[in-house]
C-alpha cells in the first residue's frame, strides 16, 4: 500500500498557507513604516545633540556665529539615511517634515512643518 498526500489534503493545505500570509505580510508592512518614523526620529535627535556638542565647541573658542542648516547636516559622522534632503525627511506615505535650525543662542533644531504620522509632535 502507497502512502501519499490526497490532493484535498494538498488544496487544504494551501489554503491555509495563503490565509497565513495574508494575515502576516500586512503586519510586516506596518512593522517596517514604524522602524522607518523611528529611525527618523532617532537622527532628529542625533542632529539636535551633533548642533548642541558644536555650538559649545564654538562657544568655547569665542565663535559666537550661528549654526546653518547646511552645516548642521554635514555634523553627523555618518550622514543622514536616503529618507531625507536636506532637513526635510519623506516618511513612508510620502508625507514630508521639514525642519530648520533655529537662529538663537541656543541653535537647536526645531521643527518647521510636519506631515509625517509619528513625528508631528518633534
Amino acid at each position: 500500500m502507497k502512502k501519499a498526500f490526497t490532493m484535498i489534503e494538498l488544496v487544504f493545505v494551501i489554503v491555509i498557507i495563503g490565509i497565513l500570509s495574508a494575515i502576516a505580510v500586512p503586519k510586516f508592512a506596518a512593522t517596517r513604516d514604524d522602524a522607518l518614523i523611528s529611525k527618523g526620529r532617532a537622527e532628529v535627535a542625533a542632529l539636535r545633540s551633533a548642533i548642541a556638542t558644536e555650538r559649545q565647541k564654538r562657544i568655547l573658542r569665542g565663535d559666537f556665529d550661528n549654526i546653518t542648516a547646511s552645516e548642521a547636516v554635514g555634523l553627523l559622522e555618518y550622514g543622514l539615511s536616503s529618507k531625507w534632503s536636506g532637513l526635510t525627511f519623506t516618511g513612508p506615505s510620502g508625507a514630508t517634515c521639514a525642519f530648520s535650525v533655529e537662529t538663537s543662542e541656543k541653535n537647536k533644531l526645531v521643527k518647521g512643518t510636519c506631515g509625517v504620522s509619528g513625528m508631528s509632535d518633534l
